[in-house]
């Protein structure tokens, strides 16, 4: 998934990584720019959060967020969630067995070992260990496509670099880092964020998504930007998500470069206010206009969440009988106005270690704080 295309090579290099290098980023909304007193990324609050929670949008009113870290619901994963977890943590696990091969084989043998990467098994973490058929077949056309595609990288380097060292080779032909580890302490963010992928030619965030295309979704590339730049004080101005689909045996694998600028900055930043303030304020949103059909919290928030995705369904389906579908209908819902819901109980406690998924389609341990 991580391997471009040489249009996209070209793409990258003669454009989009000039066009970063002009553009003007206000100093402000940098990320190393958080100890000021009037800097708009310092944090109001004190109630840290992963990344996702302050990017996704999947429960419009952040009544998610809300119903996790202030009523101490973590909600139960759906199928899609689990399937994008374990989808997400086999992709890290390739990028990984991938490079510790190169690391151990010589040079001169490597492509002859690389076939090794179709059969050997790859080691996921807890707990996920039992598959349904369905993943594991996606998992193997996972493997085949970007085995494939490192022999193809790695012949080709070859050619041209014969005399190449393994550390070099792996750096040219793999030049990612998954799992990337981060702490955003200094944005008000968790201090365990972890990066989808980091390409290290730019450098370009990279966030993998297995679902559909979504508009708030180039904020989770901006919210892991804004943290590398407090971390390591260095300009992060392009993004890529990484959008994969399985259809015919293979991968379809689209990918959407984007520009980190002052606008998605900006955005980022008012949503982790926003969101932080209902935490730390303790103040329910109420359920949103559209209730997500796969959101986890549906069970807890209640009927009136359910009723709302049952009306949905109905309407859409009346319309598409109908003949008479405009863009959108299918995602208006007709119904009253949101209702309040669950106080919070006296024995959910704000200041413990908060647990929570993390994304909506990325279901993770319950430790991680991305």
């Amino acid at each position: 998934m991580y391997f471009l295309t040489e249009d996209e090579r070209r793409l990258l290099q003669r454009k989009l990584l000039p066009e970063a290098r002009t553009i003007q980023v206000h100093p402000t909304l940098r990320g190393w720019h958080w100890a000021e007193i009037d800097a708009p990324a310092r944090p109001t609050y004190q109630a840290p959060l992963g990344v996702s929670e302050v990017a996704n949008r999947y429960c419009s009113s952040g009544r998610d967020v809300f119903v996790q870290r202030v009523l101490g619901q973590r909600g139960f994963p759906t199928a899609d969630m689990e399937e994008g977890t374990l989808l997400h943590a086999f992709a890290a696990a390739w990028v990984t067995a991938a490079k510790q091969l190169m690391y151990c084989t010589p040079t001169a043998a490597i492509m002859e070992a690389l076939p090794k990467l179709l059969d050997d098994p790859i080691v996921l973490p807890e707990p996920a260990q039992t598959l349904s058929a369905e993943v594991a077949a996606k998992m193997q056309t996972m493997r085949r496509f970007e085995t494939y595609r490192l022999l193809a990288a790695t012949q080709g380097t070859l050619a041209r670099q014969p005399d190449i060292g393994r550390d070099a080779l792996a750096g040219q032909v793999l030049p990612v880092v998954v799992e990337q580890r981060v702490d955003g302490q200094f944005l008000g963010l968790s201090p365990h964020l972890a990066v989808d992928a980091l390409f290290i030619h730019g450098p370009i965030v990279m966030d993998l998504k297995f679902g559909l295309r979504q508009p708030f979704h180039r904020l989770t590339t901006t919210g892991y930007a804004l943290a590398l730049e407090s971390a390591h004080e260095t300009p992060v101005d392009l993004g890529c998500i990484v959008y994969v689909r399985f259809g015919g045996g293979t991968l379809i694998v689209e990918r959407d470069f984007h520009f980190i600028d002052d606008e998605l900055r900006t955005r980022f930043i008012e949503e982790r206010d926003r969101k932080q303030r209902l935490v730390e304020e303790e103040l329910d949103p109420g359920l949103p206009d559209q209730c997500y059909e796969r959101c986890r919290h549906l069970g807890f928030c209640g009927a009136e969440a359910q009723r709302r995705i049952s009306s949905r369904t109905s309407r859409a389906a009346t319309v598409r009988a109908a003949g008479t579908a405009g863009p959108g209908d299918a995602g208006r819902v007709a119904g009253s106005e949101p209702a309040a819901g669950p106080r919070r109980p006296a024995s959910a406690n704000l200041d413990a270690e908060p647990q929570f998924a993390e994304s909506e389609e990325h279901w993770d341990s319950a430790n991680r704080a991305s």
